[in-house]
């Protein structure tokens, strides 16, 4: 009995150790974001959303994130893929759903809200 008594108590050990190293690996893992930017060669509006893309992506996605930019006019069949209609389009494609977002991105509220950073106002 002793022997049984010491194999559960040296089970119970090694179940915390792997505990405690799960939960060190767990510690905030981190939410990888795809993000793909469709723009129509330097205008002005594709470089304004870009300069608010990166600000926002730096601002609160720092080190989570990929952005593409897609330039429809050397790739112009890249727009079906995703059914671009419009650009600039914003196109989050991870996190899962997939979200997009037309214009320039400056209203930062908006862009929060569309990517599910930030909750809606009520």
């Amino acid at each position: 009995m002793e022997n049984d008594t010491e194999k559960k108590h040296s089970t119970k050990r090694d179940g915390k150790k792997s505990f405690a190293k799960e939960e060190s690996s767990e510690e905030k893992p981190k939410k990888q974001w795809w993000l793909k930017l469709y723009v129509a060669g330097q205008t002005p509006r594709s470089l304004a959303a870009f300069k608010n893309l990166k600000k926002l992506c730096d601002e609160y996605l720092e080190g989570e994130y990929d952005i593409e930019v897609i330039d429809l006019l050397k790739n112009p069949q890249l727009a079906q893929g995703d059914q671009i209609v419009a650009i600039p389009t914003l196109v989050r494609n991870l996190p899962a759903p997939m979200k997009k977002i037309i214009g320039d991105l400056s209203n930062y509220d908006r862009v929060l809200v569309g990517l599910d950073i930030k909750e809606r106002d009520k």
